[in-house]
């Protein structure tokens, strides 16, 4: 499959177009300060660095998984999201995002675990009990949350302290945001039991509706903001001391910590080949359908710019 069937970038000029957007995977194109058209492109990222190459389907992958998410959470929580004209595409409400990122973890998995193996017991000013291992399960969830970083930056650690210290959310929205990612994180939970599933930890981004309303906005319960692993024979591997079978994009990172590339300073990102990215776009399907529960459906690739392109003219001049 040639990298022609992939989007890594956009350049879209929309009717109404203010501005644009580029994160990491996304690119988000603001319409008349009224609406957000957000595309999901098929750039990969780990360790806060976009490998060269993108991974097909894994856009469209990603859009579905957090379109359903939305749809299933909404009754808990309000979200941004009005539409999604085409496979890679969200059309939600223009909201000003919250400038932090609420990470919930049930288990003492990734950056948690190798903070905790560091020797540290206390994690963006949440206590943490002695004698965990790695992948064990909180006494209850912690909410870890970072600061949200411009592309190419790397996110920190901070703690609701210093949140209202440094009054980047104040104490009453604070509150909402903790409210919702509990709610988020437990109804995720049980759908992920239904699912033969596991949800470790995940991320949650909000932002402010011009009528001031905290909504859920950008993506939820993907593999790329999730960790999940196999409830299957958990119990069995913690007690056994093996690794957990997980579903994320944890298989990348393993790929390019062996390759000699943690995202440092002068480190060079390994080579990609075609063969190699056709298994990580089988795994990112594997996902979909372990997370979702159905078959993903491949939505046509030929000219993937084009097809976006119309799709989304053909809802704006709705």
């Amino acid at each position: 499959m040639s990298q022609n069937n992939t989007i890594t970038t956009t350049d879209f000029n929309f009717p109404g177009q203010k501005s644009v957007y580029r994160g990491k995977v996304r690119e988000v194109y603001n319409i008349n300060d009224e609406l957000l058209i957000m595309v999901a492109t098929d750039r990969l990222s780990a360790f806060d660095v976009v490998m060269p190459k993108g991974i097909p389907y894994k856009g469209q992958i990603l859009n579905q998984i957090a379109t359903k998410f939305m749809r299933l959470t909404e009754d808990v929580v309000p979200n941004w999201l009005i539409d999604t004209p085409d496979p890679n595409v969200a059309v939600g409400h223009l909201c000003e995002p919250f400038k932090v990122e609420m990470v919930i973890r049930g288990y003492l998995s990734g950056h948690s675990a190798r903070e905790y193996a560091a020797g540290k017991r206390v994690l963006c000013g949440v206590e943490l009990v002695e004698g965990l291992k790695e992948n064990d399960k909180f006494p209850s969830p912690i909410i870890t949350p970072t600061t949200k970083a411009d592309f190419g930056e790397h996110d920190v650690d901070i703690s609701r302290e210093a949140i209202l210290t440094n009054g980047i959310v104040s104490e009453e929205d604070y509150l909402v945001l903790e409210k919702y990612t509990r709610a988020l994180f437990q109804r995720g939970t049980e759908i992920a039991a239904s699912r033969g599933l596991i949800l470790v930890d995940t991320k949650y981004e909000f932002g402010k509706t011009k009528d001031g309303k905290i909504v859920l906005i950008d993506e939820i319960h993907t593999p790329d903001s999730s960790r999940y692993f196999y409830a299957e024979g958990y119990q069995q591997r913690q007690n056994n001391g093996e690794t957990q079978k997980q579903l994320s994009k944890e298989f990348v990172r393993q790929w390019l910590i062996a390759n000699d590339f943690q995202g440092k300073e002068g480190q060079q990102i390994p080579e990609m080949t075609d063969e190699y990215i056709e298994t990580v776009s089988e795994r990112y399907i594997e996902l979909y359908e372990n997370i979702i529960g159905e078959k993903f459906g491949k939505a046509d690739i030929t000219n993937i710019h084009e097809r976006i392109e119309k799709n989304v003219l053909a809802y704006l001049n709705k």
